[in-house]
């Protein structure tokens, strides 16, 4: 039956059925007539997509699972290389050490020498304790007398012992000895049994240097004594650092008569017997 429609061409009633499905094989969305959208929930009153209750729209969160905070970044501690910073307090410290070392040697230096020499542990000073004795430095012939063995001043033979780093391997006459003295000589004396290892050292000490000497002397109480003009050392070893002392701070210093007073043209034999060699010595 056809119907005919005011203003176009008749129309056919379109019945639904519920059994057609549509292209694809898929039911068909919604139903003519139903007076609901399609996809829409009875009674629901809410589009499609959301939960009911929910009040969300469609794609939120689902299961009620909380959002994830942020992961704290884990820090790394870098350990601190110590050897650089070692070696660098090691240089500072010797440093430190060099230059403290340094000003104190200069100050040192800077004192008398005089006052160098009474800073010497066990040295004696017979300029203070015995001045009469200092003071006495005439020549004499023959033989003389002295106070303090080994002699260090007094009265002494015309004639100087050489003194141009002589070692000498037997004992010599004091008269002489002290005018080497007189002439800013440092005499180092030691017990003539002393260990010959020792007196190697003292030896190597005097070997070839201006202003020293050395020989055996008897009955002496130490090992070793060390004679300049007015003062006295005695140690017991070689290897005492006060020898080294002892020669640096009285070698020339002490002289009576001068840096320039002679060393050489002295006279080189031994025995305790002093020589008359006469005027003909250089003075």
């Amino acid at each position: 039956m056809s119907i005919s429609t005011p203003g176009g061409p008749e129309r056919h009633p379109t019945v639904a059925s519920t059994a057609k499905k549509s292209a694809g094989g898929r039911p068909a969305s919604g139903k003519s007539g139903s007076g609901k959208p399609a996809g829409g929930r009875p009674g629901s009153g809410k589009p499609a997509g959301g939960r009911p209750g929910s009040g969300k729209p469609a794609g939120g969160q689902r299961g009620g699972k909380k959002p994830r905070k942020p992961i704290t970044p884990v820090k790394v501690t870098q350990e601190r290389n110590w050897g650089p910073i070692a070696l660098f307090v090691a240089v500072g410290v010797l440093a430190v050490a060099i230059v403290g070392y340094g000003g104190w040697a200069t100050f040192q230096g800077s004192k008398p020498w005089d006052e160098r020499a009474n800073e010497i542990a066990g040295i004696v000073n017979y300029r203070e304790k015995d001045p009469e004795l200092v003071a006495g430095g005439n020549h004499q012939q023959g033989s003389i007398q002295y106070s303090v063995l080994p002699p260090v001043a007094g009265p002494h033979n015309d004639a100087w012992q050489n003194c141009m780093g002589d070692i000498y391997d037997a004992p010599i006459a004091s008269e002489h000895a002290v005018h080497s003295l007189e002439h800013g000589a440092v005499w180092i004396t030691y017990q003539p049994d002393l260990d010959a290892g020792q007196v190697e050292k003292l030896a190597e000490r005097v070997r070839g240097n201006e202003k020293l000497f050395l020989s055996p002397f008897e009955g002496l109480d130490k090992a070793i004594s060390l004679q300049a003009w007015g003062y006295q050392l005695k140690v017991d070893n070689a290897d005492d650092g006060r020898i080294d002392d002892f020669i640096k701070t009285l070698k020339v210093n002490a002289s009576v008569e001068g840096p320039t007073a002679l060393c050489a043209q002295g006279v080189t034999a031994t025995g305790t017997t002093p020589r008359e060699l006469g005027p003909q010595m250089p003075q």
